[in-house]
């Protein structure tokens, strides 16, 4: 018999603190909190070595649920689409006009928080429309 086993999604990124503080804003999600004799994340941030500074960020579903989201600075650049993607499901349940109102709204929000709007996909007779976008540093993603 298989378990289920919680895991999270690692993002390899150029700036891990502006990419992960997007995807809270995105999801809902909190970062943890500041570790023991720290304040705030900034405080701890500031007593680390200059090298280590903004290297790393988390993020997890304040419920529970979903799975936490872990960002690490990596040297080199975001060079070819990626092979996976988070699918953000705003329209759910919905269909026709009622779920590309809803699309568009969510996208335009997320245009505003740095997002990048890619192309809107219609329904056809097999998949419900969605919404290509990219994160602050290029990520791919749906909204579905």
């Amino acid at each position: 018999m298989v378990s289920i086993k919680k895991f999270q999604v690692t993002y390899d990124c150029a700036d891990p603190v502006r990419v992960g503080r997007f995807w809270c804003e995105v999801l809902g999600y909190v970062p943890p909190a500041a570790p023991e004799g720290f304040d705030t994340w900034d405080e701890f941030d500031r007593a680390q070595a200059p090298e280590d500074r903004g290297s790393w960020f988390a993020a997890s579903d304040p419920t529970g649920v979903g799975p936490r989201l872990y960002f690490q600075r990596v040297p080199e650049g975001k060079v070819v689409k990626n092979r996976v993607h988070l699918d953000v499901r705003v329209g759910t349940g919905l269909v026709g006009e009622e779920r590309l109102a809803v699309l568009e709204a969510e996208c335009a929000r997320l245009v505003a928080l740095g997002a990048v709007r890619g192309k809107l996909l219609l329904a056809d007779e097999e998949n419900e429309s969605c919404q290509n976008m990219q994160d602050v540093e290029g990520n791919e993603f749906c909204l579905d």
